[in-house]
């Protein structure tokens, strides 16, 4: 492996700046051979549980937001058409503002992250950046925040990921890789006086701890026959016994024991020896996300010591990134392979549990906990000062998982010392956000004349 100087790395950020300026990353216009956006959507359509698919559609249509969590296969392909930065780091791939979130370190704290990788992929450093920035103009725009705000708050985003790569930049390697953000630390991104803010996070953060496997099992589950079995919610949650139209209930769940013990050997060693005490009670399709619904996802429970001892994994269907069309094959054949390794690559914090399997059927999937001390930002209910605050919040986070994977002193000169990059990004996000809305109204146009289905899973 090949060692550069510091004074090495810093050129090649200054290079890339001067072959690809700052202000260039403002540009937007359509490319005149831009694919259909329904059309995109419809095929990736192609491949997923066909009876999901319109629950897909009707979660997207809700509003230009909701709209918009389900297009990173759309804006990948427009990303293609902008110039590069040519600075790679593993990218979390979609990396919108609500995929970020609180959960459970491995040490039982409250730790802030983002965390959803189905699209990660080494790629141009920008292309996250511009996702998440575009995510809150878009949601600034939904809460009609006015011009002035929502343009502020996406300054917020990119400065703080500026700011932050070149504190990252500063930092010992190891030093970088134990940086985390405990829920207790979030109040430095916050403008409200710090008794107040505390208040919030102490409010926010027992919501948070009450998402455990207990919780799960009260919410999800209900006796029968003196046995825990998976309550039938559909569409959102079908137990696979309501689903055997093609095998007998006996070969599906050896097929399930089977990838279970695929994904037990992903494992390290004692957190392997740790899943092989639980055995399998139930499991059921459940419909998770937005842009995700679709694709094929099974709750999993488990007993442990006894009934009052459960475990619910969630097993998530993986494809190749919608990225790869672009930037090239991941080197991992299999996704879940490629998703766990992408997500330790950027979170400072991972789920003991995290591994992947390959079903009979040749399809991947990624296998962690589902209910784990799990809280999300709410956007329905934001201000313009908390949207603000996330968004510094979402921008350092987002740096540090890039300064993990790839070169902060690079990236930290090409940016420089002004905010002339974060206004270049604004000025990106306002001018995508009018295509997405655009988008919007020919997805919408496309549900009312028939050409796709939408239902609500209310």
């Amino acid at each position: 492996m090949t060692h550069k100087t510091l004074d090495e790395r810093r050129a090649e950020g200054f290079e890339a700046a001067e072959l690809v300026p700052l202000a260039s990353h403002a540009e937007w216009a359509p490319d005149p051979m831009r694919a259909d956006p329904v059309a995109l959507i419809a095929a990736q359509n192609e491949t997923r549980v066909p009876w999901l698919v319109p629950v897909r559609h009707g979660r997207m249509q809700v509003s230009p937001f909701t709209f918009y969590r389900g297009t990173a296969r759309i804006m990948a392909a427009d990303l293609a058409t902008t110039q590069s930065s040519g600075l790679d780091v593993q990218l979390v791939g979609d990396a919108h503002l609500s995929n970020f979130g609180v959960y459970a370190s491995p040490e039982r704290k409250l730790v802030f992250d983002a965390n959803d990788f189905d699209e990660t992929l080494a790629g141009p450093f920008e292309w996250d950046l511009k996702r998440l920035a575009a995510s809150f103009m878009i949601a600034a725009q939904h809460l009609d925040l006015g011009k002035k705000t929502s343009r502020r708050v996406t300054m917020e985003v990119t400065e703080a990921y500026r700011q932050a790569v070149r504190e990252f930049s500063l930092m010992g390697f190891l030093d970088l890789w134990y940086d985390h953000i405990a829920v207790d630390q979030v109040s430095r991104f916050s403008n409200l006086p710090r008794k107040e803010m505390n208040r919030r996070l102490e409010k926010f953060s027992q919501k948070a701890q009450k998402q455990t496997n207990l919780r799960a099992l009260d919410k999800l589950a209900h006796r029968v026959d003196d046995q825990f079995r998976i309550r039938s919610q559909a569409p959102v949650l079908v137990p696979v016994r309501e689903l055997l139209d093609e095998y007998e209930p006996e070969e599906i769940e050896q097929m399930i024991l089977e990838a279970f013990e695929d994904y037990a050997l992903s494992l390290r060693v004692d957190r392997r020896s740790l899943v092989e005490r639980y055995r399998l009670v139930d499991y059921a399709v459940k419909v998770v996300g937005v842009g995700s619904v679709g694709t094929r996802c099974f709750v999993l429970l488990f007993e442990g010591r006894d009934d009052g001892d459960p475990l619910f994994l969630q097993a998530k269907e993986a494809t190749a990134s919608v990225l790869e069309e672009h930037l090239g094959s991941s080197p991992f054949s299999q996704h879940g392979e490629r998703i766990v390794h992408g997500q330790r690559q950027i979170q400072a914090q991972s789920d003991i549990l995290l591994g992947w399997t390959r079903a009979r059927a040749g399809r991947d999937y990624y296998i962690r906990q589902l209910k784990d001390w799990k809280g999300a930002f709410d956007v329905e209910t934001a201000t313009a000062d908390t949207l603000a605050f996330y968004a510094r919040l979402c921008g350092y986070t987002l740096a540090r998982g890039h300064a993990r994977s790839g070169d902060p002193a690079s990236i930290a000169a090409y940016l420089g010392d002004t905010d002339e990059f974060a206004r270049a990004i604004t000025a990106f996000s306002e001018k995508y956000a009018a295509q997405a809305n655009d988008d919007y109204v020919t997805f919408r146009s496309a549900i009312d004349d028939g050409t796709i289905e939408a239902v609500t899973d209310e």
